[in-house]
């Protein structure tokens, strides 16, 4: 379909997404990895509590247990003695029952002794030694076990005391398939006796750069090279969406060279390949000819600023299955776009991630901007934030946001604003002029 210009018609950011996540079908096979190598992985079944936590009754404080019945009329100035016969220390069980008128020192998570049905605190106590001296109130529960304490306060049954199976029951389900371990789903599942889980294993991404003008990172440029960006930024970006990438290196505006890069990912098994660069209509842009030449495409130019010259496809693997395929612009601002808008959600869904996108807010951009007509705009913004650090918002809820680096650095090619960006702002396509302080939609880069 034509665009009115002589070209194909643009796909819009919906109908790119769904055509991208329509080619994945189901995520990727499961594996099982230690626990401790979880972070970041998603389950591919649900974790069951393989114990009851905690397995019994255990102190929430270094204190003594008693019998609450005991210290009822206890107060600071009119103190309960009792008689100490023992003590507990974490990992530990006691020899003792607690009887009418004793204690038993206790250390924190230790199990509660027979007998005893609340603890006091340390610092709710004096220590008495054999001799009779009294010692200082409230000190540390640590040094030889005094022979009798004082209670300056009443406690109640149940006081301090965490009672068997109050935060996990054996055979219950504790994390749901789908989730994506973060460190406290890792300690979760630990906790409840889990050493191995079963993982969708991480996608492998093939990263190329192209251009015969990119050189290495650090490498002479010459009279008309430039660094490349783009491979050491997407890898970085695939590596913080969960998956693994290779390093296909730079390839020259060449169609073989570039299908000899393609097919080295193809035959190391990669899920996608990421190429920066030729996928616009010059005479040097190869890519979507080289996606041709191993697989076909499915969708080529999005109605996005920036990162219209998009292309995506699928190509087949040698050892079965098929690697998605994503042409991505080459300007680094726009190869970054690109990346959040349709690489990133196919990489989570590749990986069984439920959560595919970043997620959403409401803000106010405070300086005028004209963007493109009939491409949705996706400016770098940086949000304005509090003494603590927090995202500055107005009575409405909106956060306030200003171009990062200002009106001059937004063009695709401007990584410094990039790189000042801790959100995007979302321009509507049907917006050509974004007055200072109308409405946008924001997607944090990060956690705000």
């Amino acid at each position: 379909m034509s665009d009115g210009h002589g070209g194909e018609r643009l796909h819009s950011v919906e109908e790119a997404r769904n055509a991208v996540l329509a080619a994945i079908g189901e995520p990727l096979e499961e594996e099982v990895v230690a626990v401790d190598a979880a972070l970041g992985r998603v389950l591919s079944r649900d974790v069951v509590a393989a114990v009851t936590l905690p397995p019994w009754d255990n102190s929430a404080m270094d204190g003594y247990a008693i019998l609450a019945t005991d210290v009822a009329g206890a107060a600071g100035a009119v103190p309960v003695r009792l008689s100490v016969i023992g003590e507990v220390p974490a990992g530990g069980m006691s020899e003792h029952q607690v009887r009418h008128g004793s204690a038993i020192r206790i250390a924190t998570g230790a199990p509660i002794p027979p007998g005893a049905d609340a603890v006091v605190q340390v610092e709710q106590t004096t220590p008495i030694d054999a001799a009779g001296a009294i010692g200082a109130r409230g000190r540390d529960a640590v040094g030889p076990l005094p022979a009798a304490i004082l209670v300056h306060a009443a406690v109640t049954a149940g006081a301090h005391v965490r009672r068997r199976g109050t935060d996990l029951t054996q055979g219950a389900t504790i994390l749901a398939s789908g989730t994506a371990l973060s460190p406290a789903a890792v300690a979760l599942a630990a906790g409840a006796g889990s050493a191995t889980l079963r993982v969708r294993r991480r996608p492998l991404v093939g990263v190329l750069a192209t251009g015969n003008e990119v050189r290495p990172a650090g490498a002479e440029l010459g009279p008309a090279g430039i660094p490349d960006a783009n491979g050491p930024g997407l890898r970085a970006l695939v590596a913080a969406s969960d998956a693994e990438p290779i390093d296909l290196g730079i390839a020259s505006d060449d169609l073989d060279a570039v299908v000899a890069r393609l097919r080295v990912a193809l035959d190391r098994g990669a899920d996608a390949i990421v190429v920066a660069g030729g996928v616009s209509v010059g005479p040097y842009d190869v890519v979507k000819l080289a996606f041709e030449a191993v697989g076909e495409i499915g969708l080529w130019r999005v109605a996005v600023q920036p990162g219209k010259p998009f292309a995506f496809g699928t190509a087949p693997r040698p050892a079965g299955g098929r690697a998605l395929l994503f042409g991505l612009p080459g300007n680094p601002v726009s190869s970054f776009v690109t990346f959040e808008l349709f690489v990133r959600p196919a990489l989570r869904a590749l990986a069984g991630r439920r959560d595919l996108f970043r997620a959403v807010d409401r803000a106010v951009l405070l300086e005028e901007v004209r963007t493109a007509p009939g491409r949705r705009a996706f400016l770098r913004v940086t949000a304005e934030r509090d003494n603590d650090g927090a995202p500055s918002r107005q009575a409405d809820g909106r956060v306030r946001v200003h171009l990062s680096s200002g009106p001059a650095g937004q063009g695709s090619h401007v990584l410094s604003a990039l790189a000042a960006a801790d959100a995007l702002a979302v321009v509507p396509e049907s917006v050509e002029t974004h007055r200072a302080g109308d409405p946008v939609e924001l997607w944090w880069l990060d956690a705000p």
